[in-house]
């Protein structure tokens, strides 16, 4: 899906991230996800007459962490009530902050050098969880309603950008630069199948050239970075060709259909006066003081960026696709395994391709420890293990656990010594005559006809490069 010649899309991202604490915002009921329907509940998070909100700290501290590792400035904030009537929430309201959030400006930089500002970073609690019964699987058309309040009051930290994005590769981009600072910081586990992630996009279009921005509308809860790019793009496309037509956007929420790959009216777009702010009459102003800032900043690890940076400068004068695989590894949070690999004497190039393609298509390549992975490459590095071998006792890993060195041993994947391979080498050319004299012959692809064959008969214990040495050495006697 295209835009119209002649138009261009504006984009602003709000991302609603759920805070990795141990309890909600303002209760010790448990923050965990997958809990059975209704029982992660207590009179604050259900709202009930008489119960009083208590702030949690920890999350006031990831807020913080997360301000810092975007660039924004720390302020005094305050809490009011978002008032809307909706089942999700039993209070009937929710507690947000409005016009004194506690991280202001700000921005974030995009692998490809642009740059997308930050408007603000907000605490507010989570809403309850509502599933409609019924084919389509929303309110239209349901038999009935199902209200899970495990949800509320889980907090949140809202990420709301300036109108900077230009296209629906870029949305994604910024989201997943997001999402990988939100993990680094340990301020969120970035898991959106779980919801622990949501993306709200203001789409709006106007003709190349015009300063004015055009109409928004709103697509509400897209939880992967697909369909983010796919309901931006649909969207604007939708709008160009109804302006072009002479027609009007209309301002409203929508809802992106997956399955059919477009973007359907939900309800007129509400504005904050609609909400009624008010201020929260039980917490008071929120002040975090130097000290604890610099705490919290002095805390912070690492972040995406400076990673990649690290693993760009370890690969000396890095290709296109070196560039990519960096790109993965950093953003599924697993670069360390290449470091210190590196560190460890491994080849740059060897140790980021390992982690990159075989490491990161693991499922379950989280649960694998550095060292462990570490002592794989080094092993294949040292010629003791077969990049076959290796992806092997990787996959073991995962599965089973153990000592890397234990598991290669108990598979017997011990490569051959020099002497056992020059013999099964010698073996191979014999076999082969006519083969072995058009390789002479300068017929190079015939390389790979060998390798496999002392593969076969070594059951590939051999080093595949360690063939490919011995075949030219003789070629060239």
């Amino acid at each position: 899906m295209t835009i119209l010649d002649g138009y261009e899309m504006v984009v602003g991202l709000e991302v609603h991230t759920e805070l990795k604490t141990v309890t909600k915002l303002f209760c010790g009921c448990a923050n965990a996800f997958g809990s059975a329907p209704n029982t992660n509940v207590c009179p604050v998070c259900l709202g009930l007459p008489g119960s009083l909100p208590v702030l949690n700290r920890g999350a006031v501290e990831l807020a913080m962490a997360i301000g810092t590792a975007l660039g924004c400035s720390i302020l005094p904030s305050s809490f009011h009530r978002k008032n809307y009537f909706y089942p999700d929430m039993p209070k009937d309201y929710q507690i947000s902050q409005y016009d004194e959030p506690i991280n202001v400006g700000g921005t974030l930089e995009l692998p490809d050098g642009s740059t997308v500002r930050i408007e603000r970073a907000h605490l507010e609690e989570d809403t309850g969880k509502t599933t409609h019964v019924g084919a389509s699987g929303r309110i239209h058309g349901a038999e009935r309603s199902l209200v899970d309040y495990n949800r509320a009051g889980v907090p949140l930290v809202e990420i709301v950008s300036a109108p900077d994005i230009t296209s629906a590769a870029q949305a994604r981009a910024y989201a997943a630069e997001l999402r990988s600072i939100l993990v680094a910081t340990g301020a969120s586990d970035g898991r959106m199948e779980e919801g622990s992630m949501r993306v709200d996009a203001n789409v709006s279009v106007r003709r190349v050239g015009d300063a004015t921005l055009g109409t928004r509308c709103e697509i509400k809860n897209l939880n992967s970075l697909r369909s983010l790019q796919r309901a931006v793009d649909h969207e604007a496309e939708r709008q160009s060709e109804l302006v072009a037509a002479g027609g009007r956007v209309v301002q409203e929420t929508r809802h992106w259909d997956e399955v059919a790959g477009t973007t359907v009216t939900m309800r007129s777009k509400e504005e904050a006066y609609d909400y009624r702010y008010f201020p929260e009459p039980d917490l008071l102003p929120l002040v975090p003081e130097d000290p604890w800032r610099d705490r919290v900043a002095a805390e912070l690890p690492a972040l995406p960026a400076a990673r990649r940076t690290t693993l760009l400068a370890l690969l000396g004068e890095p290709t296109p696709s070196q560039r990519d695989q960096v790109l993965s590894v950093v953003e599924l949070g697993i670069d360390a395994m290449v470091t210190s690999a590196v560190s460890s004497g491994v080849d740059p190039a060897r140790a980021l391709s390992r982690v990159a393609n075989e490491v990161a298509a693991l499922n379950g390549a989280e649960t694998l420890g550095v060292d462990d992975v570490v002592t794989v490459l080094s092993m294949e590095q040292a010629g003791e293990l077969s990049a076959t071998h290796a992806k092997a006792v990787l996959a073991d890993l995962v599965e089973h656990g153990g000592d890397p060195r234990e598991l290669a041993k108990r598979r017997g994947f011990e490569q051959l010594d020099a002497s056992s391979l020059d013999a099964t080498i010698d073996e191979v050319v014999a076999s082969f005559p006519d083969e072995w004299t058009r390789y002479c012959q300068g017929d190079d692809k015939l390389a790979q006809f060998f390798v496999g064959h002392v593969m076969k008969q070594t059951k590939g214990q051999a080093d595949g490069k360690a063939v490919i040495a011995g075949l030219a050495s003789r070629r060239s006697r």
